[in-house]
């Protein structure tokens, strides 16, 4: 398979497509698709569309994706993301890629990666996102016809690849590891997200916390799912933070999954604490939590606490915290690229290089040239 696009005209696309999802945000988007039809109007039956088939997708989480991709779509930052790799000889293979659906675009980074290093994209959409990222290339390859050449759909069976990045959870994972087990691979498994406090955190940075917690409904792996706090830490100034999420109880789906776990929770006779939209009890064994809830666990000692995250460095995607407390659990770490050390308000808005689990995307494509 032949690819007629330079990396140059590679990143030109993708950089006017960002600049379209801006426009978009803004409203100003005048331009026309080749259906002549306004693109501000496409792009707004897509998202209309991608909000009725997954309820999850709400017009605010879904704004702020896009937002995220216009950000993070710039030729700056392309360039910047790119040019440490040596790109210039690519021997085009055809990927496959398994897209999880748990939150709007949730696949994107793995499909730009591999139509921006010049090999194709079989993509295999998850049926809870298969709207957005067809909307994204349509836009890219709108600007740079030729670009249509690096992507496809697979709705069946994946047939005719050399490599699969496949994501899902640990039961998919072993599927997933039979069967592509003998073509290169990147296959991902369950992981969760944890924040670290020590007491001294300010309000400002509990309503940053916030977001880590609320963002896309807690579902992504990047969603803080559960809390280390010092012995006899004082919850308060923790739930005055995750008060300016308080809307949140509002949405019909987070509701009954906040009303279904307390419910669950209170016939466990399990000790909670409760501000009638988040419910976080004790948990020691585990560093997921069901929706609308979180765990938390206690430390005596911050040098506990980095050794446990560097046992269980496979099991965790991001560790929010700040201070001395970063520094001596980035030093436990050592040269791990995984979990990633985030501040407060920060685990949903990852850079271009900030791969998931650690795992260097794009190094791994440049092997199968």
């Amino acid at each position: 398979m032949s690819i007629n696009t330079s990396l140059n005209d590679r990143i030109s696309a993708f950089a006017k497509a960002g600049l379209q999802l801006h426009s978009y945000l803004e409203g100003t988007l005048e331009t026309t698709t080749i259906h002549g039809t306004s693109w501000q109007d496409r792009m707004a039956q897509r998202l209309e569309l991608a909000e009725r088939k997954n309820s999850w997708f709400t017009k605010d989480t879904l704004e702020f994706s896009i937002r995220q991709w216009a950000e993070a779509l710039t030729e700056e930052n392309l360039t910047q993301w790119t040019q440490s790799y040596h790109l210039e000889h690519i021997k085009t293979k055809t990927v496959a890629l398994i897209t999880a659906g748990n939150l709007p675009l949730v696949g994107f980074h793995d499909v730009l990666s591999v139509i921006i290093t010049g090999h194709h994209a079989l993509i295999k959409n998850s049926s809870n996102d298969d709207v957005l990222t067809p909307l994204l290339l349509e836009i890219a390859t709108s600007f740079c016809p030729e670009l249509a050449a690096s992507y496809s759909y697979a709705d069946g069976k994946l047939e005719n690849y050399d490599a699969v990045i496949a994501t899902g959870s640990n039961n998919t994972a072993r599927y997933f590891e039979h069967y592509f087990g003998n073509k290169p691979n990147i296959i991902r498994k369950n992981r969760n997200s944890v924040a670290v406090l020590t007491g001294n955190e300010t309000l400002e940075q509990m309503e940053a916390l916030s977001k880590d917690v609320f963002l896309y409904f807690g579902l992504g792996c990047r969603s803080v799912s559960h809390l280390k706090v010092p012995q006899g830490y004082n919850f308060d100034l923790f739930f005055n933070g995750m008060f300016v999420q308080k809307e949140l109880i509002k949405n019909e789906k987070y509701l009954n999954n906040y009303d279904y776990n307390k419910a669950v929770y209170l016939m466990s006779e399990f000790d909670l604490l409760d501000n009638e939209f988040l419910l976080i009890k004790e948990e020691n064994n585990s560093y997921s939590s069901p929706i609308a809830s979180l765990g938390y666990s206690y430390y005596s000692s911050i040098e506990d606490v980095a050794t446990e995250f560097d046992q269980n460095d496979d099991k965790l995607q991001c560790i929010v915290v700040q201070g001395e407390a970063a520094t001596r659990i980035v030093k436990k770490l050592g040269e791990k690229t995984a979990p990633q050390i985030v501040a407060f308000g920060t685990t949903q808005t990852p850079r271009l290089q900030d791969y998931a689990d650690g795992v260097d995307v794009i190094q791994f494509l440049l092997t199968l040239s």
